[in-house]
Parts: structure tokens; sequence; C-alpha cells
């Protein structure tokens, strides 16, 4: 195994090395000087389409469609989108790998999961012009700003003015921002390269590439080096204008990245880069580090040679550190022999040492395992430790699930303890997308998969089924949906109205059953939508209840469907309440009316409508004849009324009309009389012989009024109560003489004792004693 600084280069004072990916990428036949080549970040996939300004040899009609290749960086096609939206202007990838394509016209697709599948949409019919961008994050306005080479000098241009740099050395051909973007990178007409800040104040470095032709693309190798291609010769320029050159066979494409930039030719996928501290103070010759003398520790100890312990001696106050840059070293390492040469030889420094947090090295050995399975040439992910920390785990398994590589995106979950759900979501919704198996056996192969298994979206799933025409399918996978709320939205896209309203129903969410009614009745007509709820009770009750309060002309429409009459009346008669002229309360009670006319069930309720009727009539012409309002009065409120205001024989007329007992008649007089202070007529009503309520209200009602006079007058009338009673409702007339009186009748020697200390004067008090005396005497 050759040692890892064989790739090694001295750029100034820094090494930088070139790695080799994968080889042998593309075949032989696929001429990558006709193509232009733009790749994702973080070790993402090629996207190649033909270059339109160059001539190609004839292939045959179906090579001659213009399509987007998508290819992994080990040169595996992942898919081959067909193109039918005219010349491509641009095309570019996003950090979360999504393809953007803009054509001549304005219109931009969004290729968001490497199958094909996009969005759409326009920046205008103006043509679009290739720019640099410095992003947001490293600007002064911390808004986006685009450089722009103008002539002679360079503009900047951000949301609000354009400002020109007044640079007197251009035109020049080619911009880059690095990726901390502090720095620029601009490529003259003379073919020298300068390294500017982005502020433009300050020139950090300047090359002479001494070429005689404009390089094909200038990008940065991290943020420390510059790297310019021609067809088949590569210039790295490091600090202070310092150089390295390397030369290809082929055509050769640049793909930059975080932390440094691919290089792609038809033969091999290389990996240039600043060789990372860690590695270098491991690896790098005559190096006299900690780290370094720990790896050849371990070389020496494989040789059972006693210079493995010496060594460990010479840099024991040092081991710690040594170990923790190993670990950091094994990281930054393609090559799987030397990850192990670094972990054994920090797992040799920490068996050394009585106290050692581990914690960090299981974490790398749990890392490379991962990224030697990412970068495996059938996968073809070539992803650095930094970029893998920049990219999350959780996004590097959603590239491999778009690469459908279902089965290592599950391992990789499984491995780091992370979410397995999305895989077996999006495994199914390709299967019920390509599958040409019948949709039985589809449905069935998927539960058996999917079963048990926690955090599964079947709605997602038959979403997808319902998206490929498979419609059958999608309603089966969505029985298998525990939550309603999911179900229920789908099946009413699908238009499987009846099983969205069950579902809902039988979810017990109100709020979910209401959605689907409302649905319902905008799209089905009322008879349709009625005959959908009629036979299920929980929709019918809820549209009743809604509508009480909303839309009473669906509910009188409800009503009548189902036949329900009496419900039906009482609504009508509810809103000739509500009415403020007689004719539609009349109209409304009509109405009501004609609902029960024909039903033998219900014959009360209609004598009342016609009682109310009568009543409204009657009530209008006492509101023409008379000074008050009785419009909307009860039939007793309208007889209290007419007593109160004098009219005692209409009053008579409205009870005879409507057949009111003597009982309530006389209640309703009786109180009328007393609110209206109507004394003789109150007395007048005492000579009457016989009362159908008794006397004893007339007392209550008159003594409340205040006139204990009046009051008075009826206690011998109330022959029904008690002497007890007959004497407490003396005293409430303040007669202590005539409690007395009674007292004396009934014999009652305690009474008369109690009436002595209420008597009001000596007096009264005199006549208490003489019937104490009285009583006394007569035993």
């Amino acid at each position: 195994m050759a040692h890892p600084t064989a790739d090694w280069d001295i750029v100034g004072d820094r090494y930088y090395r070139k790695v080799q990916l994968y080889t042998s990428i593309f075949d032989q036949d696929l001429e990558l000087e006709n193509y232009v080549i733009v790749g994702a970040p973080y070790g993402g996939c090629l996207a190649l389409i033909r270059n339109e300004e160059k001539l190609h040899s004839y292939r045959g009609t179906q090579a001659a469609k213009s399509s987007i290749d998508l290819y992994s960086c080990a040169g595996k096609l992942i898919r081959r989108i067909n193109w039918d939206k005219g010349s491509i202007r641009g095309l570019g990838w996003s950090e979360d790998e999504k393809l953007l394509a803009v054509t001549e016209d304005g219109t931009v697709r969004c290729y968001y999961d490497l199958q094909g599948d996009f969005t759409q949409f326009s920046l205008g019919h103006a043509s679009v012009h290739s720019w640099t961008l410095i992003p947001p994050a490293y600007t002064l306005s911390r808004s986006v700003e685009v450089l722009l080479a103008i002539d002679q000098t360079i503009y900047v241009v951000d949301a609000t003015e354009c400002e020109d740099r007044v640079l007197e050395n251009g035109p020049f051909k080619h911009i880059s921002v690095s990726p901390n973007g502090r720095f620029v990178a601009l490529y003259t007409e003379d073919g020298k390269v300068w390294v500017i800040s982005s502020d433009f104040q300050n020139k950090l470095s300047e090359y002479d590439s001494k070429a005689r032709t404009v390089p094909q693309d200038v990008q940065w190798c991290g943020n420390n080096s510059v790297v310019l291609a021609w067809d088949d010769e590569v210039h790295m320029v490091g600090p202070n204008g310092a150089a390295s050159k390397y030369y290809y066979d082929g055509k050769v494409h640049l793909v930059p990245d975080l932390d440094g930039v691919r290089i792609v030719t038809n033969d091999v996928c290389d990996f240039l880069q600043k060789v990372p501290d860690s590695v270098e103070e491991a690896f790098r010759l005559g190096s006299t580090s900690p780290a370094s003398i720990l790896l050849d520790a371990v070389d020496q100890l494989e040789k059972k040679s006693p210079k493995a312990d010496d060594n460990i001696q010479l840099i024991r106050p040092n081991l710690v550190e040594a170990v923790d840059t190993c670990v950091r070293a094994a990281g930054h390492e393609f090559s799987i022999h030397w990850q192990k040469q670094l972990l054994k030889a920090a797992s040799f420094g920490k068996s050394v040492l009585d106290l050692y947090n581990s914690d960090d090295f299981v974490d790398m050995c749990e890392v490379l395992r991962v990224l030697n399975a990412a970068r495996y040439y059938e996968i073809g992910l070539p992803i650095s430790y930094d970029q893998f920390i920049r990219l999350t785990p959780e996004r590097l398994i959603q590239r491999l699930i778009n690469r459908q590589e279902y089965l290592l995106a599950l391992r990789i979950s499984e491995y780091l303890r992370l979410p397995t759900d999305r895989i077996y979501i999006r495994w199914a919704s390709q299967k019920v997308r390509v599958s040409s198996d019948n949709e039985d056996n589809i449905c069935r192969l998927i539960i058996q998969k999917l079963e048990g298994k926690r955090g599964i979206s079947f709605e997602e799933i038959a979403r997808a089924a319902y998206d490929e025409g498979r419609g059958r399918l999608a309603t089966e996978l969505l029985n298998y949906e525990p939550r309603a709320g999911k179900q229920v939205p789908l099946l009413l896209s699908m238009e499987e109205d009846e099983i969205a309203l069950d579902k809902a129903i039988e979810s017990g969410d109100t709020d979910l059953v209401l959605f689907v009614l409302l649905h319902l009745k905008r799209k089905l007509p009322l008879a349709s939508f009625f005959r959908v709820i009629n036979n299920r009770p929980v929709a019918t009750a809820l549209v009743e209840t809604s509508a009480q309060d909303q839309d009473h002309d669906l509910l009188k429409d409800l009503y009548y469907q189902d036949d329900r009459r009496l419900d039906g009346a009482n609504m009508l008669f509810s809103e000739a309440l509500t009415q403020t002229d007689t004719a539609s309360k009349t109209d409304k009670l009509k109405l009501a009316q004609k609902l029960l006319q024909d039903s033998k069930e219900h014959t009360l309720e209609l004598r009342s409508l016609d009682e109310t009727s009568k009543l409204l009539k009657l009530q209008e012409s006492f509101d023409k004849d008379l000074t008050e309002t009785f419009t909307g009065l009860s039939v007793y409120d309208t007889i209290f009324k007419l007593t109160r205001l004098g009219y005692t024989s209409r009053a008579k007329k409205v009870q005879s009309d409507f057949k009111v007992q003597e009982k309530p008649f006389w209640w309703l007089r009786l109180r009328a009389l007393v609110a209206k202070r109507d004394w003789a007529a109150l007395e007048e009503m005492s000579k009457t012989k016989k009362s159908p309520i008794g006397w004893e209200p007339f007392f209550n009602e008159i003594l409340s009024a205040g006139n204990s006079k009046l009051a008075s007058s009826f206690i011998p009338k109330c022959t029904t109560v008690t002497p007890a009673e007959r004497i407490d409702m003396w005293v409430k007339c303040g007669l202590v003489i005539k409690a007395g009186e009674e007292a004396l009748k009934a014999k009652d020697a305690t009474a008369l004792e109690e009436l002595k200390g209420k008597a009001p004067g000596a007096a009264a008090v005199g006549e208490i004693e003489r019937m104490i005396r009285q009583l006394k005497g007569g035993r």
C-alpha cells in the first residue's frame, strides 16, 4: 500500500493532495468534451447536458433526443431525464441536491428527487445571463450580491444599487467566489489570476498562467487555492501565487465542493484538496509530532519491536493529543487501509492511558463505516468527512433514498439509530409507481413489509398509487392508515366521498366530519347530499346542529326530506316569532299548519297553531283600536294587560274565545287589578259569594301591595285556613286585638300570651290581658 504522501504536492508552504476516487468512469464513446457537466455539492451526482455550441457525431434518432443525464461520481447512470423545453441556458444544484434548469425564455424547472419529478416557475421572458453570487451571510449588506464583469471592471449589484469597483485590468473572463464568500478569483484577458477580498479592498495574490487560451473553468479548491482547467490540463494556484500543474489524457471538468474540487474525466474522478492538518501531522515525512510517533509505535508493535514502548514513553505527556489527532486524521482519509492504521494507533494509545474518553473514537468508527459505504463505487457518493459533518446523516440518507438505495439507507439509519419511516414510505411509493405486478400482490407485499413499523404514513403511499392511476390500490392502502385526518382528504380527492364520510364518523372527530359534510354539500345536488347522510345518524345530527345556527333553508329541506313534519313546523313557528309584522307571522304559521294538517299524530300541535293564528288576528285588532301594543303576547299576558288597562269586557272575550279556565282568569284579574291599584274593583270582587281561587290569594296580593285595611276585609272570608293562620293574618294587618279575639275564640292561651308582647300601647295590652283572664276564668 503506497504511503499517503505519495499523492501530495507542496504548493507554497502548504501540502495538497489528489485522491483518486474512481477509475473507468464513463464509456469511452461518451465524448465528455461535447458535454457540460455540473456537479451537486457534498459528493453529489453529476448532471450532463450536450454543449449546444459544439458539433456532435450522429448516433441515431434515439441518441439525438435532448436529455439531462444524471450520473454518480463513479459513472453509474442514475436517471435520464428527457428534455422538451428548448435551449438550456443554465444548470445548477442546490445544497439539498435539487437540480435547477433555466431555459432561454426564463422558465426554471426544479427536479427534486433525481427521478424526473419537477416543479416549474418562470423568471420572465428576458434572456438569462450568467453571473456569480456572494451569499448573504458573507456580504456587508446581508443580502445576495451579484458580481458582473463588464468591460474593464467589476460591478457589484444587490437589491438596491449597482456599484462599480473601478478595476482597470479587465475584461475578466472568469469570476469565482470562495465557498466562505471571503475571496474572489478573477481571470484576466492576459492570462493572469487575481485573488482579492470580496469587498475588493485587498489584492492577496497574483498568478500568471502564461496560457494563450482562456481556461474552460475557474473554481475554488476549498478556501485556500484556485483551480484552472483547460481541456486536459489543470493548474492549482495556492497562496502567494505558488502553483502546481496536473495533466490528464482526456477532457477535464471541475466540480467545486466545500473543502476541495472534484476533477472528472472519462477515465477518473479525482478529489483535489488541501491536506487536512491532522493528516499532515500524522503522515508528513520527517514529522516528530506525537501523532506521527504514535503511528510509528503501532508499526513497531506489529513487528514486535521494543521500540514501540520507547515511542510511547517518548510522547507520554502528549499521548492524549496524539490519540485525538489520529482519530481526526482517520476521518479525513479516503483509504480504508490507512483509516484502519490510524484507528489502530489511536486504540493502542488510549489503551496505555489510565483515563480517556472514548466517545470521539467510537463516533469516528461509526462515521467511517457510513462514509465507506456511501463511497463504494456502486453507490458513488465520494463524500469527505467535513462534507458529511456539514451535510448531516439525515440528508445523506435522503440522498440515498433519492438514488433508490433503500437497503443501504435503511442499514445506515438503523446503525446510527435514526428514524426509518421515511425510507419505508419512499420504497413503498416507488413500488406502487413502477411495479407491474397486480394490485392485490403489491398491496400484500407492502403491508407485509411495513406491518408493525412505527411512523408509517400509508396516506402518502396511497397518494402515490392514486397519482399513478391505481385508485383501487390507493383505497386498499388507506384502510391501513391509522389517522383519519390523513385518510379523509385523500379519499375526498379520489372522489370516494361516502368512504371518507364513514372514516370521519369512525374517528369521532366532529370537525373532520363537518369538513367532509361541507365538501359534499358544495359538490353534490341537495337531494344527493341528503341521500348520503340519510342513513348516517351522526352526520344528520351534525348537519342539523350546524344548520340551526347558520342555514335555516338547509334545515327546512332536511326536515322535509326526512318527513319530519313536527320539526319543520316548530322551525316555522320559531321563525314566526321573530317576524316584526303580523302578516309575516301569520304566513309562517299557515305554512306550519299546512305541514301538519294531513297528520293524525299532531292534532294537538295543529290546534295550538290555529289558536296562535287566531290570537294574532285578535291582537292586531287590539293594536288598531287601543293605544297599547298586544302583538306577540301570550293569551294570559293579553288578558292581564287588557284587565290592567280597564278593558274588562275584552278580557272576558279573550277568556271565552280561548277557553281560559276560571281559576287562571281570576288569578290574572286579581294581579292586574292589584298592579293597577284598583281597590274599588277588588272590594267589589270581595262581595262575591265564592272565589274559584279562594280568598287567601286576595289577602296576600293586596297586603303585598301595601293596603292592609282592604286585605283585612278578606280575612273573615278565608274559612279554609286554621285559627293560627288567621291570627297571623290579623297580626300582619296590624290588628292585634282582632287577632286576640280570634285566639280567644280558638281558646289559644299561648297565642294570647304572644300577642300580649306584640300589642301596641297600654290599652291594647289591657284588652289582651282581659281576654286572658276571661279565658282562665272560663276554665
